[in-house]
């Protein structure tokens, strides 16, 4: 998209994204997505992700994303515990190890900057 828009995000569509299934801890958590802007060289990304209950590990982008709705506690390898929830806004670093249990079906609006 070229041009400024806004996004009711509770109602957007989202295409699957396949987990890698190295990355699934327990339960069978899927993933739905929606890149809705992204910059020319592609090194900034913006979209809606969405993930179903269970626990799935994953390395980090340069992100920050706020909670729509569900939730879950993400571990950072070395670093702190995060409880995220509606409306909390979260930070992780490039490069970041993390843990996500993922308690009720959490959808999340993110950027990423690569």
């Amino acid at each position: 998209m070229t041009h400024s828009f806004a996004l009711h995000i509770p109602d957007a569509d989202l295409e699957p994204e396949p987990l890698d299934p190295e990355q699934i801890v327990s339960g069978s958590p899927e993933v739905t997505g929606k890149v809705v802007w992204e910059s020319a060289d592609g090194r900034q990304i913006r979209g809606i992700w969405q993930i179903t209950p269970g626990v799935v590990t994953d390395t980090e982008a340069d992100e920050l994303f706020v909670v729509v709705s569900g939730s879950a506690t993400i571990e950072v390898e070395g670093g702190p515990t995060l409880e995220v929830g509606p409306g909390d806004m979260a930070v992780l670093r490039a490069g970041d190890r993390t843990t996500w249990t993922v308690h009720e079906t959490l959808r999340k609006a993110y950027a990423i900057n690569l």
